[in-house]
């Protein structure tokens, strides 16, 4: 708690308020308040009257999960119907504090987390806000198996997705329920490339959103991409999106399609357990050497 905050809250005849700041995955950010007038601090402008309001935190010591709840209307203005359902506040990153309203350098952090759980009714919305000690509740470590444990593009893969080999930005010829999307003149890369791989939105109403490729085939004139889940977003034809290889996690696929062997994360030579049950045999040859090398 900053000292000019502290020395406010003593006189007890208090003017505070609540600021809550929203950070989406896409980068957009939206702040909110429960005062009159709008609130400006660290470039962020929090807005009144956008019906959000937060229950108390449940805070404790230790290493147990800090939960809160936040509550609003949907607004046009603000969080709308259409942006939830599309999972743009999936993850979203939210911090709130206490603000003396009429000096607002004095303040005091009080929660810090990701939005978990959103449910609608009614025209609202209530979100589930969970703390940092979240990820703690996550399986941690290393996992020892055959395929790589990395997530292609990421730091410990290495691979840089902005490289033209490894992506390619093209426009939407046609589209069927979010789902099926056509191409022509794609040049580059070959039949079931970009299975496993990811379709991302880059203009349009669907813009930052993304899903996982199920199928990818060429035709005679023109490439047929088909998504697990359909884009939770209105995506037309003339949007450009953009296709990203996928990979399956293997050694080889790491060593010829991405040359990045290097920094495979799996273990292709560890036992697996057809090596429990086997036995001599007395044909063969049995030196006792490496099966692999």
């Amino acid at each position: 708690m900053s000292a000019a905050l502290q020395a406010h809250l003593a006189t007890g005849a208090t003017h505070v308020c609540h600021c809550w700041a929203v950070t989406r995955r896409d980068g957009r950010v939206l702040g909110f308040t429960d005062h009159d007038r709008p609130i400006v601090f660290d470039g962020i402008t929090f807005q009144p009257e956008t019906g959000l309001s937060a229950r108390a935190l449940s805070s404790t010591t230790g290493l147990s999960v800090n939960n809160s709840e936040a509550i609003g209307a949907l607004s046009a203005a603000a969080i709308t119907e259409a942006d939830i359902t599309a999972g743009r506040y999936d993850g979203a990153e939210v911090a709130t504090w206490l603000v003396q309203w009429d000096d607002p350098a004095a303040r005091q952090l009080r929660f810090v987390g990701t939005i978990g759980e959103i449910t609608r009714a009614a025209g609202g919305f209530q979100a589930d806000l969970r703390g940092l000690t979240e990820p703690l509740n996550q399986p941690q470590g290393r996992s020892y198996m055959t395929t790589c444990s990395a997530v292609l593009g990421e730091g410990r893969c290495g691979v840089d997705l902005a490289d033209p080999a490894f992506s390619v930005t093209l426009v939407v010829d046609a589209v069927a329920q979010g789902q099926q999307f056509r191409f022509t003149a794609v040049t580059g890369f070959n039949d079931r490339w970009c299975e496993g791989g990811f379709l991302e939105v880059l203009t349009g109403a669907a813009t930052g959103l993304r899903e996982v490729i199920k199928h990818d085939r060429i035709s005679a004139d023109a490439r047929a991409i088909t998504l697990w889940q359909p884009i939770r977003g209105a995506v037309a034809a003339g949007d450009q999106v953009r296709l990203i290889a996928g990979c399956d996690r293997r050694a080889g696929t790491c060593a010829v399609k991405f040359a990045n062997l290097i920094n495979f994360q799996g273990f292709p030579h560890i036992p697996g357990e057809d090596w429990l049950t086997a036995v001599p045999r007395s044909d063969g040859q049995n030196t006792g050497e490496s099966r692999t090398r």
